[in-house]
């Protein structure tokens, strides 16, 4: 990740050849079709099997009436796995040059999250974290690995910048094990900590020399993991679904949520498919922003899913939580989802004061729709695509305008 972005001029050329090992340099920002490698698609894919398994423990605590803890514990897990994602998606992005050796730490990085999820579960049960932070140590050590070859094969500001890197993850790494061995009241504390100076490493590595990742490679990274995740919100909605089905013959209860939870993901997936992102990330502090923010994108439309369960569970009886509760286990972040969009995304290519409000409108909207009882789910579907549908003439208009200008002033 940088803060700055660097000029194409500065980045050489990916090294030519198909030897074993090659020398780990960077990438050009003006490299032509540069997109998401298989490698790259199967990281996403086992990343996504932790995200999974937070959510379906994250679905236990609030219906078990837990829901303060529960969030606790999801954003802290949800951040090991965000940050470890984020990190290789950038670090790919500038370095990746496909050798035997870079193959093989990228599948240790996709073991280190495999084992993160396997304990996820007692993390949430019993706040014991060993598991977690073996995982994540593993992952955060292959990491370390990269960096230490990009300084291998560079020299000067560049070597400098990735031995910074190396040295603030193994400090980091160090700070974790705080989660271990601090008395359970002060954990969330250690994890506060420790998550700030993660967050402040690729700050403090890049003041001197900033990496080449490009514009398009990295928006399309994001792109298919937004896509990623939110498909695993509709595998589980629907096996939630069908599980109530199959146990308690509540199909009719059941379909406002199903159409609603549907509405909801597609909306989400047009929203933030509908503008083309890569070309704002052009500017360093603005893709700065942009990478970090989407922790809360990418939280928030996992818990969305997390939340369809939660509601389908109350309607048949299984969750211990008023109507309303579980209503807001939707619609909560489904409405965080938009804003983070909106302030992420849209907001940059929106035109005029009607096409600014849409999606803050929208997020409003679907918070009021938590106290409509068995329809807040169906309602705030609703919502979403009348959204999607009210920025499509709002577009369209505008659109329509331009033609009609370019006509009148060419005649």
């Amino acid at each position: 990740m940088t803060s700055r972005s660097t000029p194409e001029s500065a980045a050489t050329p990916r090294p030519a050849g198909r030897r074993p090992l090659r020398r780990m340099t960077a990438r050009g920002r003006d490299e032509a079709h540069r997109v998401a490698s298989p490698l790259e698609l199967l990281f996403d894919l086992c990343f996504v099997v932790a995200i999974a398994q937070a959510g379906a423990q994250l679905v236990h605590a609030v219906a078990e009436g837990h829901a303060g803890e529960g969030i606790l514990d999801y954003a802290m897990i949800f951040f090991a796995i965000w940050w470890a994602w984020m990190n290789f998606s950038w670090f790919a992005s500038a370095y990746d040059n496909d050798d035997v050796l870079y193959r093989v730490v990228t599948l240790v990085q996709i073991a280190g999250v495999l084992v993160l999820a396997a304990g996820v579960s007692q993390a949430f049960a019993s706040h014991d974290f060993l598991v977690v932070w073996l995982g994540y140590a593993i992952m955060r050590f292959a990491m370390i690995a990269q960096w230490l070859r990009v300084a291998r094969s560079t020299e000067g500001a560049e070597r400098t910048m990735a031995l910074r890197y190396a040295g603030g993850v193994l400090l980091c790494q160090v700070g974790w094990l705080g989660l271990l061995i601090a008395p359970e009241p002060g954990r969330p504390w250690v994890f506060l900590v420790v998550a700030v100076a993660e967050l402040c490493v690729p700050v403090f590595a890049e003041k001197a020399f900033t990496t080449s990742w490009h514009p398009h490679h990295i928006s399309e990274r994001y792109g298919l993991f937004t896509i990623i995740v939110l498909g695993e919100t509709i595998a589980a909605a629907t096996v939630a679904v069908k599980s109530a089905v199959d146990e308690h013959d509540a199909l009719g209860e059941l379909l406002p949520i199903a159409a609603g939870g549907l509405l909801i993901v597609f909306s989400a997936w047009w929203i933030y498919f509908v503008v083309p992102i890569h070309g704002h990330l052009r500017s360093s502090g603005q893709a700065f922003l942009w990478g970090y923010g989407h922790y809360l994108i990418f939280a928030s439309a996992a818990a969305i899913g997390a939340g369809l369960e939660v509601a389908v569970e109350q309607t048949v009886g299984k969750a211990h939580i008023s109507t309303l509760s579980a209503s807001a286990a939707v619609t909560l972040p489904t409405a965080l989802y938009f804003l983070s969009v909106w302030a992420l995304h849209s907001r940059y290519f929106k035109i005029g004061i009607a096409q600014q409000l849409v999606l803050p409108t929208t997020a409003l909207l679907v918070i009021l729709c938590t106290f409509l009882g068995d329809w807040a789910v169906l309602a705030s579907g609703i919502v979403s695509a009348l959204a999607v549908a009210v920025g499509v003439v709002l577009t369209t208009r505008m659109v329509g305008r331009e033609a009609a200008g370019n006509a009148a002033g060419g005649v």
